[in-house]
């Protein structure tokens, strides 16, 4: 029905051109966001399934995924480019399946900032009040202000084509800011920058959230950007939502397998092997190597033992015997070392045993070179155990 695209920008913005009165006067609105069992298919293909999210009044939630996983579809869906299938979108307590994109009070930043090319900067920023009829001086007065914020008052009268990729970034934010919507959604804005632009203005949309004071929702792939931005995260794949928590707590407590890969750069480490009780001990065993479970998590791990499981412990918490915190439970092993990777303030080593390959974050004085043999210790107090026989596709923590 709405099926609009950001490629058509007349069509695009006359539906959800932005608005925002940063302290002009007007009262910023408000609202939380729900998604009520909501489906998207196409075809055959499911897009969305089941999507149960609530998202609450001012908070800055991330939808993070891989490519593929539906968080696109999913942001979509709530500006209403995309017709759910089933299932219910709320803005504040209003469905809106039905409500026009340009009537739900959205404002959207689009991942290839959309900008007229023919427009300079403040026209780009103030084409949607001109079609809502505002008047020019208070036309004038918001984009003077949202340039001010953004630190684009020089950059008025140029052109698209005159703009940094940042800057144009800037201004796709500043056309969001003209208006004073419910929602702000955020569809991969920083994926055209390059890598130090990013963290800049990570730190700038972190910033303006806090300023507004109302809900954003942002959809990356970037996992960094989801961990440094986010009051809650929604990791989602294949369409499913796999996790909600905050950064921390995914970081910490993963639900499954998918969401302890996703989470944490490098990447946790993961292991086949068995749990097995041995010599009046818990033993993860994994065939070349073995360590031993704290006694006090052998009660947790009970009903796992004598299963294969999936042992996964992250870089970050495997470290070189000289240079391991103290007071951790350390279990030695073995291994040769296959790639050393200086960080500066860290030293990446990439670590073979047997047909186990992963990988350790370790002090920049650990002196170890390609090919050498180096002892490292497992922190015993940070592990994660994972059930195979109850879903061998995405198997979960045990808790």
């Amino acid at each position: 029905m709405f099926n609009s695209h950001p490629c058509y920008p007349a069509a695009t913005y006359r539906i959800i051109e932005p608005l925002y009165s940063f302290k002009i006067g007007g009262k910023f609105n408000m609202a939380s966001v729900t998604y009520d069992h909501v489906w998207k298919k196409y075809g055959d293909v499911v897009a969305v399934q089941d999507l149960n999210l609530d998202i609450e009044d001012k908070e800055f939630l991330v939808l993070v995924g891989p490519s593929g996983c539906g968080k696109t579809t999913a942001l979509r869906c709530l500006a209403g480019l995309e017709e759910i299938t089933e299932g219910r979108v709320l803005i504040g307590d209003q469905v809106v399946n039905d409500v026009a994109p340009k009537d739900r009070d959205i404002a959207m930043v689009f991942q290839s900032y959309a900008l007229y090319p023919h427009m300079t900067v403040y026209d780009n920023m103030a084409f949607g009040l001109k079609l809502r009829k505002f008047s020019k001086e208070d036309i004038e007065k918001r984009v003077q202000v949202a340039a001010k914020t953004l630190g684009i008052e020089n950059l008025l009268k140029r052109k698209p084509k005159e703009l940094s990729g940042g800057q144009r970034q800037r201004v796709a934010v500043g056309r969001a800011i003209v208006r004073e919507p419910k929602v702000f959604l955020f569809d991969e804005p920083l994926s055209n920058l390059d890598a130090k632009l990013r963290v800049q203005t990570r730190a700038e949309i972190s910033k303006l959230h806090k300023n507004l004071g109302t809900t954003f929702i942002y959809v990356t792939h970037d996992q960094t950007e989801a961990m440094t931005m986010a009051t809650r995260i929604a990791v989602m794949n294949k369409g499913k939502l796999q996790q909600l928590d905050t950064p921390q707590m995914l970081y910490d407590h993963p639900a499954n397998l998918f969401v302890a890969g996703f989470i944490g750069s490098p990447a946790m480490n993961f292991f086949n092997g068995k749990l097995v009780e041995e010599e009046g001990g818990m033993v993860a065993d994994m065939g070349t190597f073995k360590v031993r479970i704290p006694d006090k998590d052998r009660e947790r791990y009970q009903g796992v033992v004598g299963k294969d499981i999936i042992f996964g412990i992250r870089p970050e918490d495997i470290h070189t015997p000289m240079y391991a915190p103290p007071g951790i439970i350390a279990e030695p092993v073995h291994a040769n070392v296959d790639v050393t990777e200086l960080m500066g303030n860290e030293i990446f080593l990439y670590l073979v045993n047997g047909a186990h390959n992963f990988i350790a974050r370790v002090d920049p004085r650990t002196d170890v070179k390609y090919g050498e043999e180096a002892d490292v210790v497992f922190n015993m107090d940070n592990f994660h155990i994972f059930d195979p026989s109850a879903d061998p596709e995405n198997p979960p923590v045990v808790a």
